[in-house]
């Protein structure tokens, strides 16, 4: 199953054929209500495994100035590039590429939907990357799953697990049940941020 997370062909699938559960359609009501409250446009933004991208058009409409996204789908990064097109190059940098090989410095990263694409046993790895591409003081804000899945991915999880986890490589600053989650996830997702300190 690891072999699935690095192929871009499985993830061109997923999303060509609309698999359920990954596109909800819409920015996540969570991470759409915290972009609410930034106020600085000109912070460097990075969303890995962006999907469709809804975060990030809805950062750009409210006319944030460096928003990044990565995905390993060619298929996405070429749906974003033209969807997005008149940001492109000026606002927007669009990366196709593996997560674990990005370099560079951002000061958020928005979690949705990427972490459950990893088995546990990998999430360490992703939270050292975080740090990693965390400038001194930059935060990690997002979604996860609180439940368990049948099959994955995408990969279950409980929020006291992600706590000591987060620990390892952050400072977290928060970890609670979502109070706005849309209704088929209501009750199935925690909000968290951390911070590279």
């Amino acid at each position: 199953m690891t072999d699935q997370i690095f192929d871009a062909a499985f993830w061109d699938d997923q999303y060509l054929h609309h698999k359920p559960g990954w596109d909800i359609g819409a920015p996540s009501t969570p991470l759409k209500t915290f972009i609410d409250q930034l106020t600085d446009k000109n912070i460097r933004i990075l969303i890995p495994g962006c999907g469709n991208g809804y975060e990030a058009e809805y950062l750009l409409q409210q006319g944030f100035q460096q928003v990044t996204v990565i995905d390993i789908s060619p298929v996405l990064t070429k749906n974003i590039s033209e969807k997005l097109q008149e940001y492109l190059g000026k606002t927007l940098t669009v990366i196709t590429g593996d997560f674990f090989d990005l370099e560079g410095s951002f000061d958020l990263i928005l979690e949705q939907t990427f972490f459950c694409v990893f088995p546990p046993v990998m999430r360490e790895q992703y939270v050292k990357k975080v740090s990693t591409l965390l400038a001194p003081g930059g935060t990690i804000a997002g979604v996860l799953f609180n439940r368990d899945f049948d099959a994955a991915p995408p990969y279950g999880g409980h929020m006291e697990d992600y706590i000591p986890l987060f620990k390892t490589s952050l400072d977290l600053i928060k970890m609670e049940p979502c109070y706005n989650s849309i209704k088929p996830r209501l009750g199935n997702e925690v909000f968290f941020i951390a911070k590279r300190s």
